[in-house]
């Protein structure tokens, strides 16, 4: 089933712009523009503040692993590139100041002209959330209220918020965003996850999923969707998804019949730029 109503091939991307082998501020550079040169929609960061050392479950990479803030990454290749998306995948939200990020965020999208996709979700590291002074309790009614006072910072002038973890008054966020509503995509695989996506995101987005468990999650995801309302301006939901493997046989075609908008593919964190360069190569819209 089709959340998004998209019948065309997935748009094409590419994850871990800012990780590894393409953490290096020249290679970060090459592929991105490789990227853009080969007709990807967007390239996309990964995120962890910081990592427990030494690693352990469910820890996603060894502390040595280097990982560019998000929107140092994306605003450094906003300069250096001109139509490719910029996407973070993913800030974890409850572990971030939210008029802070709402600004840094605001000044990216401006930056780059409008090329922001927000990608956002609730952790779940407990020693990165006690490093960021956040605690895993009732993170998700955190993320989902941080969001709410973050649009209200991007949209309004001389604007006031009262909630339960975020208050202001009587202030203004300069830069607006360049995205009349910057577009919005929230990760996970939980129910909660799901709602949230339905009611409050543009997107939803699933890591490390084969066409089986996708199939699960979109599942979810309509049932979700018949269960709570969608407000009618952030459109039909569109689903993005990070395959588990590398595209074989049929996959693409797999993905597509499943209704999913765009594929951020991952050359692995581990590789050297000369690989990642290569996957690029091998997986080119243009080709």
């Amino acid at each position: 089933m089709s959340l998004s109503g998209s019948t065309t091939t997935p748009h094409l991307a590419v994850f871990g712009i800012n990780m590894g082998g393409a953490g290096d501020p020249e290679a970060m550079i090459r592929v991105a523009r490789a990227a853009e040169d080969a007709g990807y929609e967007s390239v996309w960061t990964g995120e962890h503040i910081v990592l427990p050392d030494p690693q352990a479950p469910p820890s996603p990479a060894p502390p040595e692993t280097s990982m560019v803030d998000t929107v140092v990454a994306l605003s450094y290749l906003a300069g250096v590139t001109s139509s490719i998306k910029l996407g973070s995948g993913i800030i974890i939200l409850p572990q971030r100041q939210p008029a802070v990020l709402a600004k840094s965020l605001a000044s990216l999208d401006h930056v780059s002209g409008g090329r922001l996709l927000f990608g956002l979700g609730v952790g779940y590291l407990e020693p990165e959330m006690t490093a960021c002074s956040t605690p895993m309790a009732r993170r998700g009614e955190r993320a989902d209220e941080y969001l709410a006072a973050m649009r209200q910072l991007w949209i309004e002038d001389a604007t006031s918020f009262e909630g339960e973890f975020v208050r202001f008054s009587g202030v203004t966020a300069n830069p607006k965003p360049v995205q009349a509503d910057v577009h919005t995509v929230v990760g996970g695989h939980s129910r909660r996850a799901a709602r949230r996506a339905v009611e409050l995101a543009h997107g939803w987005y699933g890591f490390m999923r084969d066409p089986e468990t996708t199939a699960a999650d979109i599942a979810r995801l309509a049932e979700a969707a018949d269960r709570h309302d969608r407000p009618e301006a952030l459109g039909p939901l569109e689903i993005s998804i990070t395959p588990q493997r590398r595209l074989g046989p049929g996959d693409l075609e797999a993905y597509a019949e499943l209704g999913v908008d765009r594929l951020i593919l991952q050359p692995g964190w581990h590789k050297g730029e000369d690989e990642i360069l290569a996957y690029v190569e091998q997986y080119a819209p243009a080709r």
